[in-house]
């Protein structure tokens, strides 16, 4: 590894980072059937109580803020299900950022499943600015599912509640679709129900897991991507080929008459590496490593995704969390997503524009496991091969000063339908 490029990446982690907060850790009021972060509880034993306690988060607060060189600090807060905690303790997270900010500015997301916000809850977040991300997979019959409760009860209903109590107190939101074997053949139906219910910023997260299989073939447990055993990819993981049509179909409608209206993650970071800039989507970096996760005890990992032992980077009340996130063992995580790509990903003409994929996803099986191809590569060449004219005219827009929402007009002109 080039040193020159080791020391920046150092001195960039030093000072400039985000920390995913869990302060409720993987409990969760919902069991959905995808979720990758329930059995986190295994980590904790026999831990009964998962709610982050006041010196933990008045020492992560005070810390996080104190230790990045931004004249913004940005929150994100997520679990589990981080509602369950109540309100008073996010009126104690803005009450703590008030006291050690300084001239600095504040910012905080809070991802939810939405189903036990009610209206003083959505006071609440909209007089103190908060971002609302809400977790909804399309209309009810794909949200359902596999979005249950503890009785196996879709969840559908709840969050719709829940949604139009964020827009009537006027709380911003965005949502998070997770894409699986079952939604992502009606890509169409997702998108125009997003827009219909308010959602004018999008992400849509695949979902890859694989499980460890018993003697009998018997799933018994997901496990991380260098896992050496038996193993293979869930039944819920979404196919990398229809997830690549998946996005393509989206893309259709959206290039043709939705650019600047309603906003794709997936989409807007692709074009940001198109033109060699910050793609601001950790999975289209280059490396990875200043995207850590504290759990609700102080433990800090790795990655959100990496929550495993061999990741565990220290603890916040032992160690300060500047000096665990410019570790030599963080550095080395982070630049290993480069270092380990394998032949096809250095020779894809694609490679600037994916960067791999999320390490979490080189599951493939059959490869080394040091040099594994991501499992959604074949759905990514075809995504990035379907929108490679449209990003072209939005890269030539952009660099002529331009709106690349000049390139409608050009899509509904060339776009085979």
């Amino acid at each position: 590894m080039d040193i020159s490029f080791k020391d920046a990446h150092r001195k960039y982690a030093a000072t400039r980072y985000n920390i995913m907060a869990k302060p409720v850790g993987p409990a969760c009021n919902l069991n959905c059937t995808y979720c990758y972060y329930l059995e986190k509880k295994n980590l904790y034993g026999g831990t009964k109580s998962f709610r982050m306690s006041d010196e933990v988060l008045e020492s992560f607060i005070r810390q996080y803020i104190e230790s990045q060189d931004v004249p913004t600090v940005s929150f994100v807060w997520q679990g589990g299900e981080p509602t369950l905690l109540g309100l008073d303790f996010f009126k104690k997270v803005v009450r703590l950022q008030e006291k050690y900010k300084g001239k600095k500015g504040i910012e905080n997301s809070f991802q939810t499943n939405a189903t036990l916000l009610d209206d003083e809850w959505c006071r609440f977040l909209a007089q103190n600015h908060f971002l609302v991300g809400v977790s909804i997979d399309g209309p009810q019959w794909l949200h359902d599912k596999y979005r249950v409760d503890k009785r196996g009860n879709g969840s559908f209903s709840q969050v719709m509640e829940a949604i139009e109590k964020l827009r009537k107190h006027r709380v911003e939101f965005n949502t998070l679709t997770v894409v699986n074997d079952h939604n992502s053949h009606y890509p169409k139906d997702v998108y125009r129900f997003l827009k219909s219910i308010g959602s004018r910023f999008m992400q849509f997260i695949p979902i890859v897991e694989q499980a460890a299989l018993t003697g009998e073939d018997t799933p018994v447990g997901l496990v991380p991507p260098d896992f050496e055993g038996k193993a293979r990819v869930t039944e819920w993981s979404v196919n990398p080929l229809q997830y690549g049509r998946f996005l393509n179909r989206i893309f259709d409608e959206w290039v043709t008459r939705d650019v600047g209206k309603y906003f794709v993650q997936i989409f807007d970071a692709t074009l940001a590496n198109w033109v060699n800039q910050s793609p601001g989507l950790c999975v289209f970096e280059r490396t990875c490593g200043e995207a850590a996760v504290i759990e609700h005890n102080g433990d800090l990992y790795s990655c959100d995704h990496f929550v495993y032992h061999e990741n565990y980077l220290g603890n916040i009340l032992e160690t300060p969390l500047a000096e665990m996130m410019k570790s030599e063992k963080q550095l080395n995580f982070g630049i290993r997503k480069e270092a380990n790509l394998p032949e096809k990903c250095n020779k894809c003409k694609f490679r600037r524009i994916c960067r791999g994929g999320c390490p979490k996803n080189r599951v493939n099986p059959g490869d080394m496991p040091e040099k594994r191809l991501n499992y959604l590569c074949d759905g990514y060449q075809d995504f990035f091969s379907h929108v490679a004219p449209y990003m072209n005219y939005m890269a030539a827009e952009l660099q002529h000063k331009r709106p690349p929402a000049n390139v409608m007009k050009y899509a509904q002109r060339h776009l085979v339908r």
